[in-house]
């Protein structure tokens, strides 16, 4: 039985070659991606995150994660708003470390605490005053001349009459 299915199989693979079907398809004569590399048991992971364009950190454990958040804290902040919108951002990441404080996962047990949110306040203060400073250096005074004025161009004019 199993002799007669496998010639079966054998026999439309070889209809569909004369037919021409395995012919142009994608990838035809490209070398097979990752051959010569050694062999990582993560290949599907690393495939996936490339594929999907997510972020290698979601595979941190949380506790890392958290610790990589905080680090990042001035950054994240430095273009919002307002002081509000500060503190909104800081609440949120405190309630996520508070979460995980009070229920860690297996990861490692590294020292997670809740940011300060006057300390972030007054960096995000600060860096906004420094801004402003070094805006108002760089630009260059404009003065404008009421007697100069500006020529209108022809070109307009001449278009809208003749369409």
């Amino acid at each position: 039985m199993t002799e007669a299915w496998q010639a079966s199989v054998e026999a439309k693979i070889q209809d569909a070659v004369q037919r021409g079907e395995f012919d142009d398809l994608p990838g035809m004569g490209k070398p097979i991606p990752g051959r010569g590399a050694p062999y990582d048991e993560a290949w599907w992971i690393k495939s996936f995150l490339e594929r999907e364009a997510l972020p290698s950190d979601l595979l941190l454990p949380t506790s890392l994660q958290l610790r990589r958040r905080i680090d990042q804290v001035p950054d994240e902040v430095r273009d919002l708003p307002t002081e509000q919108s500060v503190r909104d951002f800081v609440g949120q990441l405190n309630a996520q470390i508070v979460a995980w404080l009070r229920s860690p996962d297996d990861g490692p047990r590294v020292a997670v605490r809740p940011v300060n949110t006057e300390d972030v306040l007054r960096r995000w203060r600060a860096e906004r005053a420094r801004r402003k400073i070094t805006s108002t250096v760089t630009e260059p005074a404009t003065v404008v001349t009421p007697s100069r004025r500006r020529r209108r161009s022809w070109w307009p004019l001449w278009r809208r009459r003749r369409g």
